[in-house]
């Protein structure tokens, strides 16, 4: 992934090249951005210098070659660029000391910086009439300002260029483990999730068995860490009794054996809290400080972080371990505002099950494992609390990530407050956890009518892991679990709540259900339905997923689960079946399509007897995509309702659905309670291929920032073989599934024209 970093005006033919320079680099690219710009590396010089057009021209003579030589690689900070020049640039109004070959320093004042700085932002390719004016506005001669921008335009993509050659290292080492891994699994003919033989047949009839094998294995070995760690520290007090999400069987086993958070992590007292308060410190800085520490990049127009920067203002020795090998690190920032207010937010940052509420969509479990420090009263200003949470994308062939990690919360002004996530040195043989958290979370400022302004910096360090092909890019890039994917995600979920409490949402936006009442209870019944699709479609161990092959030769995963007392999903056995594919089509053209009721005969094989009809609508974002329908449709002469509820930011788009009884839907609708609605829902994930048009300026514009490129879809499907939990699967039970996802996704590609995608 090249980077052309020559200058916006060839050097002159008359100059010779710089010997010292060609025998470091035989490119003569990377001889003319590495060893021939970037000379004060990491420097903390406050001016800019220009060179005379004879030392240029002079070879490999003087200090300024010596230099060169000792760190022809080292990346400049923002103050600090020296200019490229050629005899073809010199000054003609120089005096006689052009003929002494020897340097004569020019010192940019701190007002012609910050001004130059200024118009880089906007424009960092100014015409002539902008060089001109500038200079005049300055003092500066024309070419020097030329200059400046030139050499600021190559630093930035010198930086830029490291870290994508970084990205593209961590990938390829990536990619040999993973065909490492692949030639071992080869070998023993075991299948790729769970090890297990090969055989559709095999894997559908012992599944059951495979999953409380592993399930006893796990609980045995993290039984025997924990016993040790107790026996070790059986002296100490118990901690406060830890409050786990729903479901968290994993975290229930683990809290209830955690006598000291001290004894686990071999921590005192009081080094939580010395932790927590450096990471504060740290946060801070990174969610303020702009450049050198962050440079936007011109291609995607996010911001990265500079990593040579970062360790060079930041000590981290105190909070972890240093980097090992074998890992790599993702750092993001993202903004926004909120639609909640400043007390409330903090509030469901600190209560383990209103933040899971925030994002369903990637937090699959999570635990307050231990609360150090309850904080001041009801405000949490300064409570510390030791959190676990498991990490998701919607889709089953990403692994999860785990995480340990100290949560503090602390006011920073009357108006700004501060949600700090750190993870500590641990004892590797007690929790295993292969993804840490340095010093992360977000600032949030009060703007006042119930509004929030969000900082949110995302740092993670994570042991490489086998990662499948089609999401090699969204994850190696940071963007799967970066700030921008919590940003979204946060401000949808806002405004979800703010819908679902209003009482004067616009006719346009909800019809079909006369009573605020009976809004609020089929509102309430989404939500539920799309966070069982979310439980149902993430890999965590809730389930032991089997690869079988599709009719049209796609990897298909299949999961089952019995359901012997939830009221919520229909009980018996539940048969899940997920695909995951790439396909040609954007990702608001493919969500547009799946959620269109008057398409959706294109693609579902059920709706086969006319067109479908849109009963009721409720809008819950200010995005009109952002809706719960309820849809009538024709099925071998019965109607049939569906409830759909759709959802999309700039990450991601789900479109989840549910057929439902009529006549309680119909109670519903009058503001009867909706929990008791048996419901197993099916739908789609979107996600951008992560494959971004790359704009050639910084721009404000949105429109400018319009992404190309294909879709990552997720199709789910979950059907119930058998009202009795005792069944067992059976084959007719696979070959059902299997053509209706294989049918489904051919229709999608018919309609969409891209069956060859």
């Amino acid at each position: 992934m090249g980077v052309d970093m020559r200058p916006d005006k060839p050097p002159s033919p008359s100059a010779p090249p710089n010997p010292t320079t060609h025998n470091l680099f035989p490119s003569p690219a990377l001889s003319l951005s590495l060893a021939g710009i970037f000379r004060h590396g990491g420097g903390t010089t406050t001016n800019y210098m220009d060179v005379e057009e004879g030392d240029e021209a002079g070879g490999g003579g003087g200090r300024g070659s010596s230099s060169r030589r000792e760190d022809p690689t080292d990346i400049s900070s923002e103050n600090s660029v020296p200019v490229i020049r050629s005899d073809e640039d010199g000054f003609d109004d120089f005096d006689d000391h052009n003929n002494k070959k020897r340097k004569k320093y020019h010192r940019h004042t701190a007002d012609q910086i910050r001004e130059m700085e200024a118009l880089f932002k906007e424009s960092p390719h100014p015409d002539e009439k902008q060089r001109q004016e500038l200079s005049k506005q300055l003092g500066l001669h024309p070419r020097q300002v030329k200059f400046w921008f030139q050499n600021r335009r190559t630093q930035i993509k010198a930086i830029q260029e490291r870290h994508e050659n970084s990205l593209l290292k961590t990938e390829m080492d990536r990619l040999r483990d993973e065909n490492k891994g692949l030639r071992e699994i080869m070998t023993k003919g075991a299948c790729l999730s769970c090890g297990v033989p090969a055989s559709a047949k095999d894997a559908i009839f012992s599944s059951e068995h495979q999953q409380l094998r592993i399930e006893n294995a796990h609980l045995k070995a993290e039984n025997e860490k924990l016993r040790a760690a107790v026996g070790k520290y059986a002296s100490e007090s118990p901690p406060t009794r830890p409050t786990c999400s729903p479901g968290n069987d994993k975290v229930d086993s683990i809290s209830c054996s955690l006598d000291s958070y001290g004894g686990i992590f071999g921590l005192e007292k009081l080094q939580p809290i010395e932790i927590a308060n450096k990471a504060t410190e740290e946060l801070i800085k990174m969610a303020t400080r702009g450049e050198p520490l962050w440079i936007r990049s011109f291609e995607t127009g996010r911001e990265i972080l500079n990593y040579d920067e970062y360790m060079k203002d930041f000590s981290i020795q105190n909070l972890m371990k240093r980097r090992p090998n074998g890992s790599s690190v993702e750092a993001s920032r993202d903004s926004g505002v909120v639609f909640m207010d400043l007390p409330t937010l903090v509030q469901c940052f600190m209560d383990v099950n209103q933040w899971q509420e925030l994002f369903p969509c990637i937090i699959s479990k999570a635990a307050t494992v231990d609360v150090i420090n309850s904080g001041e009263g009801d405000s949490k200003n300064g409570a510390i609390q030791l959190m676990f949470a498991e990490l998701q994308m919607l889709t089953p062939v990403v692994a999860t990530r785990e995480v340990y990690f100290l949560r503090h919360c602390k006011q920073l002004t009357a108006d700004q407050w501060a949600i700090v996530d750190v993870s500590i040195d641990k004892d590797e043989n007690n929790i295993d956890a292969r993804c840490s958290r340095r010093p992360s979370g977000c600032i949030i400022e009060d703007k006042l009518n119930g509004h929030c302004k969000v900082i949110w910096v995302e740092h993670m360090e994570c042991h490489k892991s086998i990662i499948h092909t089609l999401y090699h890019t969204i994850v190696n890039t940071g963007i799967a679990f970066g700030a921008s994917h919590w940003m979204k995600t946060l401000q949808l979920q806002c405004e979800r709540l703010v819908f679902f409490m209003a009482t004067n949402v616009p006719t346009k936006d909800s019809s079909g259900i006369a009573t605020l009442a009976g809004r609020k209870s089929i509102l309430k019944l989404a939500q539920r339905m799309t966070k069982s699709f979310y439980r149902a479609l993430g890999p965590s161990n809730y389930h032991t997923w089997n690869k079988v092959t599709s009719k049209n030769g796609e990897d298909i995963r299949i999961a089952s689960r019995k359901n012997l007392n939830d009221p919520g999903e229909p009980l018996g056995v539940v048969l899940c079946a997920v695909l995951s594919v790439w396909l040609p089509v954007s990702q608001q053209s493919l969500f547009d399509f799946l959620r269109d009721e008057t398409r959706r005969n294109e693609w579902e094989i059920m709706a086969t007897e006319g067109p479908v009809q849109n009963i009721a609508s409720m809008a819950k974002g200010q995005d009109r995509g952002n809706a719960v329908t309820i849809q009538a449709m024709k099925q071998k002469e019965k109607s049939m309702w569906i409830l759909q509820d759709s959802c999309t930011n700039a990450y991601e788009s789900t479109v989840v659905y549910a057929p439902v009884n009529i006549s309680s839907m119909q109670l519903a609708m009058t503001g009867c309670d909706s929990s008791n609605i048996a419901i197993l829902p099916s739908g789609f994930s979107i996600l951008p291929d992560g494959f971004e048009s790359r704009p050639l300026v910084i721009s404000s514009r949105q429109e400018d920032k319009s992404t190309d490129g294909g879709s990552l879809l997720t199709i789910a499907f979950q059907i119930l073989t058998s009202n009795s939990p005792s069944e067992k699967l059976n084959m007719e039970s696979f070959e059902s599934v299997n053509t209706l996802i294989s049918c489904t996704l051919q229709n999608i590609k018919t309609a969409l024209q891209c069956e060859g995608g």
